[in-house]
């Protein structure tokens, strides 16, 4: 078997300036991890944050999941369904960085509406409201670590309970964040 045709071939670019060009890419991400890896994962996402002058985020991560099954149609009264997430509620919001997501759903049906408004979005509400109802007056959560939040698309007759890692309390972060400023605000060298 003869190379013979592959030998005319001539390379595109010298093989130094691919290498070159390799080392220099490899030189970037090795001080790109460095640089990264001194600082605080919740400091870096507070200065990206800070920086596209977003708000601090209000709804969790979702961890794990309950269904609150059973609601009749065009209902919020709660159904028995609401002893089990009960439970799975304790052990889930055991941690107090977590907070719990009460999400409200319908069927779709024009049965399953709110009946003074007419409207599926507010039955929904109101679905998730009554479940987080009965879970701050069973104890199970604070009123503080509960987010509420409806659903109105056809989904089904139930609410869902999500937990979530909320992280820490944001006021020891703060503090250190005005403490050392990650980003320094730009100066207006024009105007002394």
């Amino acid at each position: 078997m003869s190379m013979a045709r592959f030998d005319a071939a001539a390379p595109a670019r010298p093989v130094w300036l691919m290498t070159l060009a390799d080392l220099a890419l490899l030189l970037v991400g090795f001080f790109v991890f460095v640089q990264a890896s001194q600082l605080d994962r919740g400091t870096l996402a507070s200065a990206i944050r800070v920086g596209f002058d977003s708000p601090e985020p209000t709804a969790p991560i979702a961890l794990d999941r309950a269904i609150v099954r059973g609601f009749a149609v065009g209902e919020a009264a709660l159904p028995p369904s609401i002893v089990t997430a009960s439970r799975w509620a304790i052990t889930a919001a055991r941690d107090p960085r977590t907070r719990l997501l009460v999400t409200g759903h319908v069927d779709g049906s024009l049965a399953d509406r709110d009946a003074l408004g007419d409207n599926a979005a507010l039955l929904a509400s109101d679905r998730a409201r009554a479940v987080a109802a009965a879970l701050v007056r069973a104890g199970v959560v604070g009123r503080d670590r509960i987010v509420i939040s409806t659903d109105p698309a056809p989904r089904g007759r139930h609410v869902t309970l999500a937990i979530g890692f909320a992280g820490s309390d944001p006021a020891p972060r703060q503090a250190a964040a005005a403490r050392q400023p990650l980003l320094a605000a730009p100066q207006n060298r024009s105007q002394k």
